[in-house]
């Protein structure tokens, strides 16, 4: 496919198919992604389509590891490169001929002599330099239709054949009274220029998916498969769900699985974006493609092919890369009437003049005419969009970014409202010990830590899990309790050297007669931030306080910050009580609340927003958010949440980093700047180019523009919004940058 009209006419027949439900066609990847009912033609009928309307049909994409169109690309390069070569030189020696008269070494020979010699190698420059554009202005014409290549052939078999008659049948001409130019170098030249434009555009859209190729690439080809208590190296193709393997330091894990022995540090930067190794130990995932550090370590596969991390980022960015942004739509309308628009102003051009100035001008006219068809470049238009999504998507996958279409590209950075979930969105998720006052005196904190340990070192529950980590960071020695109870509801009691200590509520402190009435306004000061508090007593004697919250992420607060400094407002939706929701949104700067909230109840609060006028956005991590985040205009789900929070959500955030929401909507407002220009530009050059290849300065500069200079344009045009769209990665580069100073 070279335009977008050959875009629309693929789409257009494979939503004839019976059984297909929609068709969308990627001009830059050159990609059909196909929406079917149960009942459909099948892998045979689309085949049958495509090759009816005169492309070539490559098969399904089965493995999102494998791209059965690189090895077609890499066949054209090598085409486009040997061709672009002849043309050329077979131009200049054509153009030589044509300005015989510049070069005195060329007067021996007569100018008849000349004409027919550049009769012969003008052929080759256009049919066989030039035969993509004649073969596919054959296969659109069986379709009864019109397209890029119908422009490019009839312009330079027009220049073509009229020099040829010239050549041969100068005195039709003469008696005419008209001179009979040749235009061999302007037809030869307009082929090989509009391929040296194809050329970089080539290789141009290969650099637009880049970082999909870097992230395939980065899959390791063999694994050491544990069997029978031998090290064997296989492919990685042949290991199977269960498999026991082992990754030595400096190698590349091969596929998902969970660590049963030993730990190390992974680089995981490929997947995450994170730049810090992250350490690994029993029981933690790891995933394909990461980079093992400094240990070694056996693990069970739990995720192989297409079924790993990384091949669903791949195929998640490829459906997102093949997907349109709404903004597209008007380029498409514009293309589908295109071709047939620029016909009628060549003829048009063409009659003007002929007929218009008072001596008949068939040489002017012919020109004009030509310069018309070649300057037109539906291709512009047609890959304003795709690469700029490309570049777009490829880039936030490089930075654990995944969005999953242009459409939520386009939605994103129109966003007025970004509405938080608060329990493992906005904070971490599960409790952590953020205060340990000692109320009694001859005890210290680390005393009235090490009474709780002890207490609490066999209990499951959440607050006395987050007592535990606490102890072991303080490298504290936990004691042997006696006589242990546990009261549920309430908390715990126990022996340690005779004495009975007790940890819990107040509740339980009452009912064994301990006061803690000296303690209220403490506690009360406490309760007010959200957070629990824990009583810890010896004997009867109430001897600290432990307070527990779940407390913001790290980088909860900078990304609110960021949010606000683009004029967005920021909710936060919970079902907690209001009094926990205010103290965590007090902490984080967030001014709106919404408490109380049941689950099922968040998509209507999203939907009330919407109703006033709002864009919403919704970031969630749990089961309990993916109504609201599907209710959004924009879901974005948390990496470490839940399949179907991701499922439900536009964008996931592969790492568990808030940060990810600012830096998704700066990738977002980049990428659709750069389609706003890519489209401007498209439309801009073709409606200030046509107008003067067909001669509209004449009257007044006397600025005519012959077919060479034109096919030149023409061939800038589809290269300078390929190039605009990879300039995204400087400014992504730029802005991301500036984000991480920010934190």
């Amino acid at each position: 496919m070279t335009c977008a009209a050959c875009v629309r006419r693929v789409e257009n027949a494979l939503n004839f198919v019976p059984g297909v439900i929609d068709a969308n066609v990627n001009l830059a990847t050159g990609r059909a992604t196909i929406i079917h009912g149960a009942e459909w033609g099948g892998l045979a009928e689309l085949e049958k389509i495509i090759t009816g309307q005169g492309y070539e049909f490559l098969g399904e994409l089965k493995d999102s590891l494998a791209d059965p169109i690189e090895a077609s690309r890499v066949k054209e390069l090598k085409d486009l490169k040997l061709k672009v070569t002849c043309g050329a030189i077979l131009s200049v020696i054509i153009f030589l001929g044509s300005m015989q008269h510049w070069f005195s070494l060329l007067h021996f020979v007569p100018r008849q002599t000349m004409l027919w010699a550049m009769f012969v190698l003008t052929a080759p420059a256009v049919f066989w330099v030039g035969s993509r554009f004649f073969i596919g202005a054959y296969k659109a014409a069986l379709q009864k239709t019109s397209d890029m290549n119908t422009l490019v052939a009839v312009g330079a078999f027009s220049a073509y054949a009229y020099s040829a008659a010239a050549t041969f049948f100068p005195h039709f001409f003469m008696t005419a009274g008209v001179m009979p130019h040749v235009y061999y170098d302007g037809a030869a030249m307009i082929v090989t220029l509009i391929l040296v434009g194809r050329l970089l555009e080539a290789k141009a859209k290969g650099k637009t998916s880049t970082a999909i190729k870097k992230l395939m690439n980065l899959k390791p080809k063999t694994a050491h498969l544990i069997r029978e208590d031998q090290d064997l190296e296989v492919a990685v193709e042949e290991v199977t769900v269960d498999d026991i393997l082992l990754v030595k330091p400096g190698e590349r894990i091969p596929v998902d699985g969970v660590i049963l022995s030993g730990q190390s540090e992974v680089d995981e930067s490929m997947l995450t974006g994170e730049s810090m190794p992250v350490a690994k130990e029993t029981g933690q995932k790891v995933f394909a493609a990461t980079m093992n550090k400094t240990g070694s370590f056996t693990f069970r596969a739990t995720g192989v092919g297409a079924g790993t991390a990384l091949a669903q980022i791949i195929r998640l960015v490829e459906e997102a890369q093949g997907s349109k942004a709404p903004i597209q739509r008007l380029a498409d309308k514009v293309a589908s009437v295109f071709v047939p628009a620029v016909f009628v102003v060549a003829f048009i051009t063409f009659a003007v003049w002929y007929f218009l100035p008072t001596e008949s001008n068939f040489s002017r006219a012919l020109i004009n005419f030509v310069s018309v068809l070649v300057i037109a470049c539906p291709c512009a238009l047609g890959l304003a969009t795709p690469t700029a999504i490309m570049v777009g998507t490829g880039l936030g996958a490089q930075s654990g970014i995944l969005i999953k279409g242009g459409e939520a590209l386009e939605k994103i950075h129109k966003l007025s409202v970004v509405v938080f979930d608060k329990t493992g969105t906005l904070t971490r998720g599960e409790p952590v010990l953020t205060d340990l006052v000692a109320t009694a005196d001859g005890f210290g904190s680390t005393q009235v830590l090490a009474y709780a340990v002890a207490l609490e070192k066999n209990s499951e529950h959440p607050l006395a899990q987050a007592i535990l980590q606490r102890a072991q960071a303080d490298g504290i020695t936990v004691a042997a309790v006696e006589k242990f109870t546990a009261a549920s509801g309430l908390g715990a009691k126990g022996f340690l050297k005779d004495k009975l200590c007790l940890i819990g509520n107040r509740m339980l402190m009452e009912s064994e007669g301990i006061s803690v009435n000296a303690l209220d306004e403490s506690s009360a000061a406490l309760a007010r931030e959200g957070k629990t508090v824990v009583y810890v007593a010896l004997e009867k004697t109430a001897i600290g306080i432990i307070a527990l919250a779940d407390v913001p992420k790290a980088s909860a607060k900078q990304a609110i910050e960021s949010l606000k400094r683009r004029g967005l407002k920021v909710m936060m939706v919970t079902g907690d009580n209001a009094g926990t929701a205010k103290a965590i949104a007090a902490q984080l700067g967030i001014d709106q609340v919404l408490a109380d909230v049941l689950p099922a109840n968040k998509a209507d609060e999203i939907k009330k927003l919407q109703a006033e006028g709002e864009v919403v956005a919704m970031v969630g991590d749990g089961i309990n958010d993916a109504p609201a985040l599907a209710a959004a205009d924009v879901g974005i789900a948390i990496g470490a949440g839940t399949d179907v929070a991701i499922e439900a959500s536009d964008i996931t955030l592969i790492r568990d980093d808030l940060l990810g929401v600012p830096e998704a909507i700066c990738l977002s407002e980049a990428t659709m700047r750069v389609i706003k220009q890519n489209l401007f530009w498209a439309f801009f050059y073709n409606v200030i180019g046509v107008p003067i290849a067909a001669g509209a300065l004449y009257p007044f500069f006397g600025i005519l523009l012959n077919p060479e200079f034109a096919a030149a344009a023409m061939a800038l045009s589809s290269i300078s919004v390929v190039s605009n769209s990879l300039r995204l990665r400087r400014v992504w580069k730029k802005a991301s940058g500036f984000l991480k100073e920010r934190k």
